[in-house]
């Protein structure tokens, strides 16, 4: 909130901020930042979430089974999409998947009532790009390793007319090159509309309710019900987001491993 002006900034809420200075490399400063420590914080949480599936009981727990579902949920998802093959990179995808879901859901959760200020990381794209790149890189690895220079018939789909073989390696090479932007893309647009969408309803809500009793009926509660609504819509949109990183992320590792 700016001061003095009652006005609520809701991109003040993606801003990167250093915790600790660290140290200098080639003069550039390597600083631990808001953004590390909610990374941390998601990798400790998923750590926990995975303990609860290595007890390996006979009668599994309720954490066990849903640690369970999860991996089993992964693994169809890969054979449906991959085939056999696709049982290799359930490692990598289900880490993903999870590594994701858990850092939409931390962001949403409501810890400011505490003096706790989540940071949503996959609002920002250098992250979601990283993660959209190095699910690239794994396509390119594999298909070159595989294949060799054969790889590059993916560019041109079975039963191209020769006179447009000119035309549709370009176009289908253009959107190969696409894949990891606009991978990264889809997942840091929706994480941020959401979070701003949320944080101008509660600029709403702050804001009628020190204009007066009226405005705080007519206006903020409102949009406070919205806000509940709008967060409940969000953690949907959190699994979904992680959902479609994921599976497009194993449609891209089919194309590599069968040039389809």
């Amino acid at each position: 909130m700016a001061a003095g002006s009652g006005k609520i900034d809701p991109m003040h809420q993606f801003e990167v901020q250093t915790i600790w200075d660290g140290f200098s490399i080639g003069g550039h400063q390597i600083a631990f930042t808001n953004s590390a420590a909610w990374m941390c914080v998601t990798v400790l949480a998923l750590w926990g979430f995975m303990l609860m599936g290595m007890k390996r009981q006979v009668v599994p727990s309720r954490g066990q089974m849903l640690v369970e579902n999860f991996v089993g949920f992964i693994d169809s998802m890969l054979a449906q999409n991959v085939g056999k093959d696709g049982k290799k990179y359930v490692p990598y995808v289900f880490s993903l998947f999870m590594f994701i879901l858990f850092a939409n859901i931390l962001g949403l959760l409501p810890l400011g009532v505490v003096g706790i200020h989540p940071f949503t990381f996959t609002s920002h794209f250098t992250i979601t790009g990283i993660l959209a790149i190095m699910s690239f890189s794994i396509v390119l690895i594999v298909g070159f390793w595989k294949h060799g220079l054969h790889f590059f018939s993916l560019f041109v789909p079975h039963g191209t007319p020769l006179w447009l073989i000119w035309l549709i390696p370009v176009i289908e090479f253009v959107s190969f090159m696409v894949r990891p932007f606009s991978l990264g893309l889809r997942l840091f647009v929706a994480m941020t509309a959401g979070h701003v969408l949320l944080k101008v309803l509660a600029g709403f809500v702050i804001n009628s309710s020190n204009a007066g009793i009226v405005y705080g009926l007519g206006i903020g509660i409102p949009s406070f019900v919205l806000m509940i609504g709008i967060s409940a819509l969000e953690l949907l949109v959190a699994g979904i987001q992680a959902y479609v990183f994921a599976l497009l992320t194993s449609l891209y590792i089919n194309d590599a491993e069968h040039l389809h």
